[in-house]
């Protein structure tokens, strides 16, 4: 056990407390390497080294962010020869402007005094700053894929059967035939007889009560007479207007059938 009991500890070398760095401590140059790839290019690093020290951008001191900036690109020079290209031209640009400012100011020949010679580096850094600033706002944008995930939900469309569509043409023909069947059996017998469509409505419900499917036919009583029959095919059509029942045909010249709607579970 270490002697001194209340000393924090500085790490741990092989599970054992070590509460002072060896004298012998070695750390190998490429652990302290400065990576300037994080860097966008000769402008990203320029503006970092003028942000950084609060320098005002319109009237940058060149002596101290040149001096800087070169001490940048010699640590890269070592490593990485083709990166340090493009932060070289940079660097030649800056050292002439600052050899520009060492020169006394040169008129123009209308008389006006000639432009700062900083003046295009610090349109170029604006224009950089603005640009960059943008692409920041834009990608912390939420975006589909990355931040959220569109909902999906899928349907198994076989649930619901789907019965083919009546030809009314058919209908008409199937009703028209039941009429015609109707008259052979008329009675001439004369008499005053109230129907009501609600009432046949609740007979032909009845029928088709616990049953898959029943033929249109079947369902016209034509001992009964003509207006029951018409009162009968009324009944129907609400129902079916209400989509209380499914009037089907398998094919063209089929029999037609009647059924209860499908009611989903």
């Amino acid at each position: 056990m270490p002697d001194v009991i209340d000393q924090v500890a500085l790490a741990r070398l092989y599970g054992e407390p070590l509460f002072a760095l060896p004298n012998d401590l070695y750390i190998p140059p490429e652990a302290l390497q400065v990576f300037l790839e994080a860097f966008e290019g000769p402008l990203d690093l320029l503006l970092y080294l003028i942000r950084k020290q609060n320098f005002n951008i319109l009237d940058i001191p060149m002596a101290g962010v040149t001096r800087q900036y070169l001490s940048y690109v010699e640590e890269i020079r070592h490593t990485n020869l083709e990166l340090a290209a493009e932060y070289l031209l940079m660097a030649a640009m800056l050292i002439e402007i600052k050899s520009r400012m060492l020169l006394p100011p040169k008129k123009s020949a209308d008389g006006e005094e000639a432009e700062d010679p900083r003046a295009e580096l610090v349109r170029r850094l604006l224009e950089y700053e603005q640009t960059k600033l943008q692409a920041a706002a834009l990608s912390a944008t939420p975006l589909a894929g990355r931040d959220f995930w569109k909902a999906q939900v899928y349907i198994e469309q076989s649930l619901k059967p789907r019965f083919p569509d009546m030809n009314v043409v058919d209908l008409r023909d199937a009703w028209a035939d039941i009429l015609r069947r109707a008259k052979l059996v008329q009675h001439h017998k004369i008499s005053r007889e109230e129907l009501s469509v609600r009432e046949h409505m609740s007979i032909v419900l009845r029928h088709l009560q616990g049953r898959q499917f029943v033929e249109f036919e079947k369902l016209f009583d034509v001992t009964r007479g003509v207006p029951v029959l018409i009162v009968t095919f009324i009944a129907m059509l609400e129902l079916a207007k209400e989509t209380l029942i499914d009037i089907t045909q398998a094919e063209a010249f089929a029999p037609i059938y009647v059924r209860l709607a499908y009611a989903p579970a």
